[in-house]
């Protein structure tokens, strides 16, 4: 949801605000416990009021004005709500929480337009994952900061201390050997100064050449407008990173004329200059306008504002958590921020605020000028290729120079109603870090692919060679539970029926089909995953090839949600995009399935798709999997590996 103009006040120069009274700062909602008679009566009480009052102010009037999401309630009252199905529906129209702050939307209020599904306490807790990282409880978004620090991998993240719901922003902060198994730390910054009070936002990790570390981060002001600030380990001797220290001199950078007081957010890692300077780039927009500013600096405490910008697309509106980062064109290691040459493209990636989606494009660096051009402005960023096709965002890479690569993270929301998130004390997923390559054999993408260290949880193998699946059939794979799982398939179509297929000039669109039901001639077939034994829940995956008059082949990868839960209070889209396949190469994908997340990967990377999947008797040892072929004209043949994942092992404080 778009920012009011009247918000943002275009055109005129920040100054430095004062110091804000006590009484502007959030107060954390309560969360009071009272005994079970009295929490029924105000139960019953509170029912009858939420009725009466959306029934009388709101009824069906499309024209009522938008709301506020409003406080949180206690977790107990919501369970207790959820359990007994007496939450009300609503038809209010609410502000997604984060909007009037200035950054992008992050619920939709408590209920989502609907009345939430009576979720038990049993379904709620299966959600939980087992390898991917979260906190114990609360709620979490952006990944911040990543970096290896003297032995161990760090991750910090936007966290709310206080409830499951946006709000409250402060850096939570976990380590690990292994970016796979944590240990919690106790959180690193705080919104304690006039600079940061209403939250300490997204920020970036910087190595200066010494070893010394700064942290750029954005903070929201006591008058809710974006600067930037500078941060720094208190004990650079510490591995852990316990504890840093605010540059008191912060602001550093405050938005300059032109540019709205909230669209100036997110600042990248730093890289050179030619000139020996330091460089970072910072999300923004001019009217619809996505742009990525770029300023010069010494020692991160003066900038220069260059001319223009990095970049900028027409149409985008609002770029954050913008990434700029270099990829080799001719070795698999990654890149240091740093490097460049003509063995090298440039990534630009932005979050866009407008559709809450991770885009990229690759293209060209040209240090002298600070401007960037990519290689295709059919695909440029905003308007082309994505990251992920799913529910993936904010994400954010870090060099590993330790083992050479560049590493992917990115925030994985939930896509429930808030309510449920409030009753099980926890909301939203860290991705399974990936590994970031360029595509040597294509030439226009990156390769995303899963850090190697995930399949060190891998146990119980079983495999299921050249298995035939006929047309309009399903084919079960016995494996025991299905809730942990390590999926690598192939498929193969006979080359013969492709040729005898006729052509269509029919398009074809994952998003825009009926899904996995909807039978072409040559697709879909795939995967059915968290699916129970009726195949009432089924979560299929799967590969769509659509041949034209010419006889061309275009081949998509698709995941359909929308019979994966029987919750009414889910959204279950269809995701997906198109997946480059070249000469000789069979269809291949890889999923891992971890409770409510499925994270999935075609042609080893080159088009991924992240899921939240909430099913209702799909759980436990009542989740299977299958596969299926829903094509018309052609028989497949798969050969499949399945690993148990174990889980891992992520500490408390």
């Amino acid at each position: 949801m778009s920012i009011p103009n009247s918000e943002t006040n275009n055109g005129v120069p920040y100054t430095q605000l004062p110091e804000s009274d006590n009484d502007s700062v959030n107060t954390p909602a309560s969360s009071c416990r009272r005994p079970k008679k009295s929490t029924f009566m105000i139960l019953t009480g509170l029912v009858a009021f939420l009725l009466f009052f959306v029934a009388v102010k709101y009824g069906n009037n499309d024209d009522s004005d938008d709301v506020n999401p409003g406080p949180v309630p206690p977790e107990e009252t919501v369970c207790n709500m959820l359990g007994s199905n007496l939450m009300p529906l609503t038809t209010m129209r609410t502000l997604a929480r984060g909007v009037a702050e200035g950054v992008s939307a992050k619920s939709r209020g408590h209920f989502l337009g609907a009345r939430p599904f009576p979720w038990t306490q049993k379904m709620l807790a299966w959600q939980r994952t087992s390898f991917h990282f979260q906190p114990k409880k609360n709620w979490m978004n952006d990944p911040n900061g990543p970096l290896y620090y003297k032995g161990w991998y760090h991750l910090f993240y936007q966290y709310n201390q206080e409830a499951a719901v946006w709000g409250n922003i402060v850096w939570g902060h976990a380590v690990s050997k292994d970016l796979i198994h944590w240990q919690h730390l106790p959180v690193a910054m705080v919104a304690d100064q006039w600079y940061d009070i209403n939250g300490v936002w997204t920020g970036s990790a910087t190595f200066l050449p010494n070893g010394d570390l700064i942290m750029l981060y954005t903070g929201s002001t006591n008058e809710l407008v974006q600067v930037q600030n500078l941060a720094y380990p208190a004990d650079p001797s510490d591995p852990l990173l316990r504890k840093w220290i605010k540059y008191e001199g912060n602001p550093v950078l405050t938005p300059p004329p032109g540019i709205g007081l909230k669209d100036f957010r997110d600042p990248t890692t730093a890289w050179t200059t030619p000139e020996g300077k330091w460089r970072i780039t910072i999300g923004s927009k001019i009217n619809k306008t996505g742009i990525s500013l770029v300023y010069d600096t010494i020692d991160f405490k003066k900038f220069e504002l260059l001319k223009g910008a990095l970049h900028g697309v027409p149409g985008t509106g609002m770029w954050e958590c913008v990434d700029f980062y270099p990829v080799s064109k001719i070795v698999e290691n990654g890149l240091d921020t740093s490097e460049n040459g003509p063995a090298v493209k440039h990534v630009l990636k932005s979050s866009l605020d407008d559709d809450r989606n991770d885009y990229y494009a690759l293209g060209t660096y040209d240090a002298g000028a600070g401007k960037w051009v990519p290689d295709n402005p059919i695909i440029d960023v905003g308007i082309g290729l994505r990251y992920d096709y799913g529910n993936f965002y904010a994400s954010k890479t870090f060099y590993d120079q330790e083992k050479k690569r560049r590493v992917l993270w990115a925030w994985i929301k939930e896509t429930d109603s808030e309510a449920a998130d409030i009753c099980r004390g926890w909301a939203s997923l860290q991705s399974i870090p990936r590994t970031i390559k360029y595509d040597k054999k294509t030439g226009s993408n990156i390769i995303t692919w899963p850090v190697a260290e995930v399949e060190n949880l891998r146990s119980n193998n079983n495999e299921f060679n050249k298995v035939v699946v006929k047309p309009g059939s399903i084919v079960p794979l016995e494996v025991g539970s299905a809730t942990q799982l390590d999926i690598m398939a192939e498929f193969e179509v006979d080359q013969n029926m492709l040729k005898k297929v006729d052509g269509s000039n029919a398009t074809y669109d994952c998003i825009k089909s009926g899904g996995s039901g909807e039978r072409g001639a040559l697709g879909p077939f795939g995967l059915l995953v968290l699916t129970d034994n009726s195949l009432s829940e089924q979560t299929p995956i799967y590969f769509y090839i659509a041949k034209d008059l010419t006889g061309n082949f275009n081949t998509f990868f698709c995941n359909d949600l929308t019979r994966s839960s029987e919750a009414t209070d889910v959204r279950k889209l269809i995701y997906g995009s198109t997946v480059p396949v070249l000469q000789g190469e069979k269809l291949s994908l890889r999923t891992l399935v971890d409770h409510s997340i499925v994270e999935s990967f075609a042609q080893n990377g080159r088009t991924a798709i992240t899921s939240r999947v909430y099913p209702t008797k799909a759980i436990y040892e009542n989740a299977k999997i299958y596969l299926f072929n829903n094509a018309t004209d052609i028989s497949v043949t798969a050969t499949i590996k399945i690993w148990q994942m174990n889980s891992a092992n992520i500490k408390s404080n």
